[in-house]
């Protein structure tokens, strides 16, 4: 498995080896050793998720506060997403920068994203399948979630439908990040 920074380094895309043949295709989807050699840490997941969405869904932005913050490795198995992560950093010289990546169940893709990022993805297809390690438990108390239309993102869908939580994040321009 192959891998590549993005504009905002910490953040990477994962690009699997895909061996195909006229039975199908084979591919290694996770390696914990390759995976810490490319983040540069040892990186521990604890909880798999996994979302269904019709095409045009919007889902986030989310993050969960420290001390339960969330690292994540998201896929698709099915369909297509753009997938978003917005620095929150307030150290980062990228703070409030984001990577935006397509993945998909064709080009199977995974995009790495570090605890101190919001995280949020459109569907681009009926019935995506959009699955997540995360690195933390889901801790309810401490979810949080930044309005998507704060940032100038291109979600690539018409007529988006968002969430009634989604819907009414809390604005970036008031926000505070409990993220050094």
């Amino acid at each position: 498995m192959g891998w590549a920074n993005t504009e905002i380094e910490d953040v990477k895309i994962f690009e699997p080896r895909i061996f195909s043949d006229n039975r199908g295709y084979f591919f290694e989807s996770f390696n914990q050793k390759h995976f810490e050699e490319a983040v540069g840490e040892k990186i521990r997941f604890v909880q798999d998720n996994e979302s269904v969405s019709a095409k045009g869904v919007i889902r986030g932005l989310h993050f969960q506060n420290p001390p339960y913050a969330q690292g994540k490795l998201v896929r698709v198995n099915q369909g297509s997403v753009l997938d978003v992560a917005i620095d929150l950093r307030k150290s980062s010289p990228s703070y409030g920068k984001f990577v935006a990546v397509e993945l998909s169940a064709e080009n199977k893709r995974q995009l790495w994203i570090p605890a101190g990022f919001a995280h949020g993805f459109s569907s681009l297809e009926d019935n995506t399948c959009f699955l997540y390690k995360c690195t933390d438990y889901y801790h309810p108390e401490s979810e949080a979630t930044l309005l998507f239309s704060d940032f100038q993102i291109d979600w690539k869908v018409e007529n988006p439908i968002v969430s009634d939580k989604d819907q009414t994040g809390e604005s970036f321009s008031n926000f505070e990040t409990p993220f050094s």
